[in-house]
């Protein structure tokens, strides 16, 4: 008998009786989640959402208890200040890196110094999906560590050599584009539900940390070595192989995921890694809980029973209805992300100052630490505060239309006053206007670390339907390095050419962009994955009531009665378990003999 359950709520607990004329079955200690399509051999469903908690043998799950967690996670991090760092300091306002390389091509160099790197982390974040789900998460980062290690070797032995340059920087941009995508997922396999978004936004606090400590790594440098040496820009980019070492040696104390492990079939360690995570002995019901729940959410992660081509199998699922719209609002959220303007002021920070007519090198990278301290700040209020309170819908549309204030203000300033070219001719004033415009760049990187920073990466990581999560992030994340090298190619030029109008520009666009968020882009704060089939029209929303009965007239109202009303169809088949054909509703069934 196969008895098939749509719900309007998929975190259901209990017990339930089902009885027919002929049978009479009773499952216990179960949740009913969806299952898209599929149908499990199984008398004991377990839902693939650890974060939620449900009943077992009439005891409350441990998914709040209090679990001494083991510190290596933080381990895994090291790898933002590397990436961070990485990217500040080839953009020339070193007197050194200016007299090693052909300066009087600036707007060639930047862009080429700049988006070498950006091609890198996109090919790297594409080309990572295999490598992790083959060799594991922990080999994933030991290989991404090591290719970053040797690109930035490349680019701290080149002493001048503008070809090791470029192929260092492409090299580590490979490896950083690994780092993006793995260590995420790796954190996020291996964190407790209570605080997995913890240790993520940790994840992006450190990453905007990292770049601030390369603003100020830059001033130290320009205070302490002297510009007629070749050191005081080697020098930090040989700083920069510092995180990297500490994640290569890192992550050797660090267990492989249990998730991976159970993707393999290998239980046993699987068990005795979680064990050792979770600091908790391996019979804990905590434990056998949580091992279910990853053992239940691989099962959903199987292509339907009979299909042989994987491949052509996830690029169908690519397409589907419910689906292909969200990887389109996840391309344009990450496209926008960098398209807010932002790459314009973190790669090329002390120019923007110039533009604003701030003079001297010490001033420059002055200003432009305070501009990493900005960022810091907003990536700490968006994890600590703004993430669960504002909600992912609204944090967009005011970060587009607030962010776009200070930019508006900025090409104004700029049009008016032309800064850089009194600057040039030695006409250097300092006015109220102008000291708000520095304040402005400022009020820029914290509004938009607050709200579009996080939002997007958050919003892309829980959106996507669970058998194909990894290969949609994957294709976002890349995306946000294709647009990223886009930006920083073209940035340089756009200064040189329009001046003010590069803000006016960028405004524009975060105008555009908060119109789109209201309009396109549905609101996914406290739900479910579950729930982001209906949210995104993979299927009708649910209504809580009995819209069809089943053969068996009375099943269907006993179950009713069980879930308030909530059961909306059922069927019973026949007596033998047979391949149902995938369907797009949300279906839990239970499968008895």
């Amino acid at each position: 008998m196969v008895v098939r359950l749509q719900l309007a709520a998929s975190d259901q607990s209990g017990s339930i009786t089902v009885s027919t004329p002929s049978t009479q079955a009773r499952f216990n200690d179960f949740r009913l989640a969806a299952f898209p399509g599929q149908t499990l051999h199984t008398h004991r469903l377990v839902a693939a959402l650890p974060a939620l908690p449900y009943t077992q043998n009439g005891v409350q799950s441990v998914s709040g208890l209090r679990i001494a967690e083991r510190p290596f996670m933080l381990t895994s991090q090291n790898c933002t200040p590397t990436q961070a760092i990485h990217q500040r300091f080839e953009d020339g306002v070193l007197m050194s890196w200016r007299s090693s390389f052909p300066w009087h091509e600036r707007d060639t160099l930047q862009g080429n110094i700049v988006s070498t790197f950006q091609a890198g982390t996109f090919f790297g974040a594409l080309l990572t999906f295999p490598v992790g789900e083959r060799f594991g998460r922990k080999r994933a980062i030991m290989i991404a560590s090591a290719i970053f290690l040797f690109g930035g070797s490349l680019m701290t032995a080149s002493n001048g050599m503008l070809g090791l340059i470029y192929a260092g920087r492409g090299i580590a941009g490979f490896g950083i584009g690994m780092v993006s995508l793995q260590v995420p997922v790796y954190i996020a396999e291996i964190s407790p539900p209570s605080i997995r978004g913890r240790l993520i936004g940790i994840f992006e606090i450190l990453s905007q940390g990292g770049g601030m400590l390369g603003f100020w790594i830059n001033y130290a440098v320009n205070q302490t070595i002297s510009d007629s040496v070749k050191a005081q820009w080697i020098v930090p980019l040989g700083i920069q192989l510092l995180p990297g070492i500490m994640l290569m040696i890192g992550i050797f104390w660090c267990p492989e995921s249990p998730r991976f492990y159970v993707k393999k079939d290998r239980w046993e360690e699987a068990r005795k890694t979680l064990s050792w995570i979770r600091n908790l002995p391996e019979d804990h019901e905590y434990i056998l809980s949580e091992l279910e729940d990853v053992r239940a959410q691989n099962m959903m992660l199987q292509p339907p029973a009979g299909v042989t081509n994987t491949n052509k199998y996830y690029a169908k699922r690519l397409f589907q209805k419910g689906t292909r719209n969200r990887i389109g609002i996840g391309l344009l959220l990450m496209a926008f992300q960098n398209l807010t303007g932002v790459n314009i002021i973190t790669y090329y920070s002390p120019r923007i100052f110039e533009t604003l007519g701030i003079t001297g090198t010490d001033t420059k990278l002055f200003a432009t630490g305070f501009y990493g301290v900005a960022k810091t700040l907003g990536m700490i209020i968006f994890s600590v505060w703004l993430v669960e309170r504002l909600g992912r819908r609204p944090g967009l549309i005011w970060g587009a239309f607030v962010g776009s204030l200070p930019m508006w203000y900025l090409g104004g300033y700029v049009f008016k006053n032309d800064p850089a070219t009194a600057a040039a001719a030695g006409e250097v004033s300092r006015s109220g206007a102008g000291y708000f415009a520095m304040v402005c760049v400022y009020l820029y990187g914290l509004i938009y670390c607050a709200t579009w920073q996080g939002i997007t990466w958050v919003y892309c990581s829980e959106i996507f339907p669970i058998d194909i999560r990894m290969l949609c992030v994957a294709i976002t994340t890349a995306d946000q390095w294709l647009w990223s090298f886009i930006i920083s190619r073209t940035t340089p030029y756009m200064i040189t050419s329009l001046g003010y109008g590069t803000y006016f520009f960028f405004a524009t666009l975060m105008v555009l962009m908060g119109f789109w968020s209201y309009f396109f882009v549905p609101e996914t704060k406290g739900k479910t994955l579950e729930d982001m089939e209906p949210i995104f029209g993979a299927l009708p929303p649910l209504t809580p009531k009995i819209i069809e009965e089943g053969p068996d007239g009375d099943s269907a109202k006993d179950l009713g009665e069980k879930f308030d009303g909530r059961v909306s169809y059922v069927e019973l088949s026949s007596n033998r378990p047979r391949s149902v054909t995938p369907e797009p509703r949300p279906l839990a069934r239970i499968l008895s003999a």
